[in-house]
């Protein structure tokens, strides 16, 4: 967008605030508002923030940061209370003092690997995200219960999905927010929904899906629910997912995953992309998979994955070829959850798809798995060689810490604080004393 375009905007929608927004390294939206009336700061790169109180950012003496704005990523948000004005947003870059790029900003770290993907030759990574979320009752007072908005399952209807019109209302407001929702539906858990939206260039989908989180929080509170992408927030029930779908394009060839001549139709450098991938799975596990309560949807029985394979079909496996081919051949990575922060994600993912790419020789490819592995002994998959995901958040570290590929995508800075908060995080759940404990084990 030009500039003018913008300030035209704001006078035609009476916007009196600018919300600065930037995602921290634990994939949390922050923000610093100012009045309309700063915009020519806004501009000309002149916001400062303290970053010294960011997770992952800076020291002390290296706390001020400036937000450059991303015009392209200006947008009026009609879900805020306009009373008092409206307000708008930029989705912004971070950098330092001396007008250099901080090594600390995730959205900086994916646009790094773009730059390495585009010297590859390849021009646009597609993503499309498949985000699923909960729907919590909150009680009189606004405090969170565990109460779901319904008893529903997979694709139901009213009047058992208690979600629909809830749904329908977040879909209507991305659409005046420029999304095209292509779907929305009841999951398979009691008050458990998705809604997806059109794919797009890897950097902007994750500016998106960050945004999406947002609206859907914010319409489900004005409704008096609480919504929660926590990946597993009720026992025994489905965990919430963040299939994400992945293809490389040029504007000359396509999409370089389609090969009609070949096994599957999948082309050679498709293949080999899944397998760079599987190879680093375990690694990649504490950025796509990031938190305590990540591994407890990683078990069996919830078709989430809990081995590093990949099949046209199976969805027991990590990654998954979805049936249609042509421009839409791509990869869904089913591990994904809605807690990664997604550019330290795909990050990560295109970084080690692209070292598959340039490292991989064809006779080295992983072959497809066709065997729904939850029916396989231990034994049966230890003889077929295929891995298991790191079982717990400490078992990610361990994997993540002897990762040089991981280590070169965020850079020595980002590297260290991500495995130290990791730890901290590990350590506080490793040493509480859960509900579990107490009513199993106080009376004896």
């Amino acid at each position: 967008m030009k500039k003018e375009e913008i300030r035209k905007l704001i006078e035609e929608n009476n916007i009196s605030y600018i919300r600065m927004q930037f995602t921290d390294m634990l994939g949390d939206i922050k923000a610093v508002e100012i009045p309309v009336k700063k915009l020519d700061d806004a501009f000309n790169n002149k916001i400062m923030f303290d970053g010294s109180s960011i997770e992952g950012f800076v020291r002390i003496k290296e706390a001020d940061m400036y937000l450059h704005p991303d015009l392209d990523t200006f947008l009026i948000l009609p879900f805020e209370d306009s009373s008092l004005g409206g307000v708008a947003r930029f989705i912004c870059d971070v950098y330092t003092p001396e007008g250099k790029p901080f090594v600390g900003d995730p959205r900086h770290i994916l646009k790094a690997q773009v730059k390495k993907m585009n010297d590859m030759g390849i021009e646009t990574m597609y993503v499309g995200f498949e985000p699923e979320f909960y729907l919590f009752k909150l009680n009189p007072d606004g405090s969170v219960s565990t109460n779901c908005s319904d008893t529903a399952s997979y694709f139901d209807l009213s009047p058992f999905d208690g979600g629909e019109n809830i749904r329908r209302e977040i879909a209507l407001m991305l659409e005046k927010m420029g999304f095209e929702v292509q779907a929305s539906h009841h999951e398979v858990g009691p008050g458990q929904n998705e809604i997806t939206f059109k794919y797009t260039d890897v950097v902007s989908a994750c500016d998106r899906v960050q945004t999406f989180k947002q609206v859907v929080k914010m319409v489900a509170r004005k409704n008096g629910y609480l919504a929660s992408f926590m990946p597993k927030p009720l026992n025994k029930q489905a965990g919430n997912g963040m299939h994400t779908n992945c293809s490389l394009f040029t504007k000359d060839k396509g999409d370089l995953f389609y090969d009609p001549k070949a096994d599957m139709e999948l082309s050679s450098m498709c293949k080999k992309w899944i397998s760079g991938i599987l190879l680093h799975a375990r690694e990649l596990s504490l950025l796509t998979n990031p938190i305590v309560n990540s591994y407890k949807r990683l078990v069996s029985g919830y078709e989430a994955p809990i081995y590093a394979c990949w099949s046209d079909a199976n969805r027991s496996s990590l990654v998954r070829i979805p049936a249609i081919r042509g421009l839409s051949t791509r990869t869904e990575l089913r591990n994904v959850d809605p807690c990664a922060n997604p550019y330290l994600a795909l990050a990560g993912i295109l970084a080690c798809g692209l070292y598959g790419i340039k490292n991989i020789d064809d006779k080295d490819i992983v072959p497809p798995v066709n065997d729904n592995l939850f029916a396989l002994s231990e034994e049966e998959i230890e003889a077929r060689n295929i891995v298991c995901l790191p079982a717990t958040l400490h078992s990610a570290i361990k994997y993540f810490k002897n990762s040089d590929i991981l280590k070169e995508v965020m850079g020595d800075h980002l590297f260290y604080k991500y495995i130290e908060a990791k730890e901290k995080e590990w350590k506080e759940y490793h040493t509480t004393v859960s509900e579990y404990e107490l009513n199993k084990y106080l009376g004896r």
